[in-house]
């Protein structure tokens, strides 16, 4: 039923890139849009993940990595993925000061998961378990071809109302509604496009929740994840999600900064209530709560962001002070 639910969406999708086609240039432009929606679908099946993993600079990393930080980051995957009888993903890192993390890749055999440099900074080892044990979920449940071509396909679906927001299209006889029907299906198809995002989504993030708690097996670790990525990403600008909105959606949070119109759907539920269901999940397993973790450094305010370096930090450079707890 999960599988038929997000094949009813993904054509949902489809639908709208060729009904937008269809407003801008009536039966022939339906006939292109449709064809490069299908064009699309078979684009991103082969090559979606490496596209993402590209746009935002992913750099793979291994055991050999010169930054202990790092060394111990991909041991935990390994092991974890190890114990979800997972293949070995491609693990990598991303040069951004948003702590943050995302999967992708179209099946588990083509998976790569990714930690960006700021959330290796900012969190504690089982907090990062955690977060990476979610993407190691999404890649189980088979998640992670899904989001990836939904991303890919709303984003289109933007662009070209986008395009036809300024080009219009041919006459206006071959198109219902004229110009007036164009400009109401540029501003709702967007729109439509986020509510299929939001629903293939938000209910995948609280079973990867679920999961990859079970995973690290630590649901109060995930859930203080939760809560620190929350509260950095909230004072953090990730660049290249704000430029790619559709992608927002392959993150564990929701990395836009939510100033204008690309935040209008969230395709996140609220942390509040994911938290809460990870402590629900703990109480049922006996786990009980624990002190909450003092940040390891101070909120970090707009004004202090440094931008993201185009290589891999060093040790030093990652954490400067002397290291205490999980880390060394």
């Amino acid at each position: 039923m999960n599988h038929l639910k997000t094949f009813i969406l993904l054509a949902v999708l489809t639908a709208l890139f060729g009904g937008l086609g269809y407003m801008i240039g009536g039966a022939t432009g339906m006939l292109i849009a449709l064809v490069l929606a299908g064009g699309m679908n078979l684009i991103s099946y082969w090559n979606a993940d490496k596209i993402v993993l590209k746009m935002y600079r992913a750099q793979p990393v291994d055991e050999q990595h010169p930054n202990a930080v790092v060394r111990t980051y991909v041991a935990d995957v390994v092991q974890m993925a190890r114990d979800a009888g997972l293949p070995r993903p491609m693990i990598a890192i991303i040069p951004n000061d948003q702590p943050n993390a995302f999967a992708t890749g179209r099946n588990p055999a083509n998976a790569a998961v990714c930690a960006t440099t700021g959330l290796l900074d900012r969190l504690t080892r089982d907090e990062i378990r955690g977060v990476m044990a979610h993407e190691l979920a999404h890649v189980k449940n088979r998640d992670t071809l899904t989001m990836t071509v939904t991303a890919t396909l709303a984003g289109a679906i933007a662009a070209l109302a986008n395009f036809a927001l300024f080009f219009g299209g041919g006459d206006d006889r071959e198109r219902p509604g004229g110009i007036i029907g164009t400009l109401a299906l540029m501003i709702l198809a967007p729109m439509a496009a986020g509510l299929v995002q939001m629903a293939i989504s938000r209910s995948r993030e609280y079973e990867a929740d679920r999961v990859g708690a079970e995973i690290a097996g630590d649901p109060h670790a995930l859930a203080d994840a939760l809560q620190k990525i929350d509260n950095h990403a909230r004072g953090i600008v990730n660049t290249t999600a704000e430029r790619n909105p559709a992608s927002g959606q392959l993150f564990i949070i929701n990395p836009l900064a939510g100033r204008g119109a690309d935040n209008l759907f969230s395709t996140h539920p609220a942390t509040g209530n994911r938290i809460k269901a990870l402590m629900e999940l703990a109480a049922k397993v006996g786990q009980r709560p624990r002190p909450r973790p003092v940040a390891r450094v101070a909120p970090v305010e707009r004004s202090q962001v440094r931008p993201a370096t185009t290589s891999v930090p060093t040790t030093s450079q990652v954490r400067p002070q002397a290291r205490q707890g999980p880390w060394g």
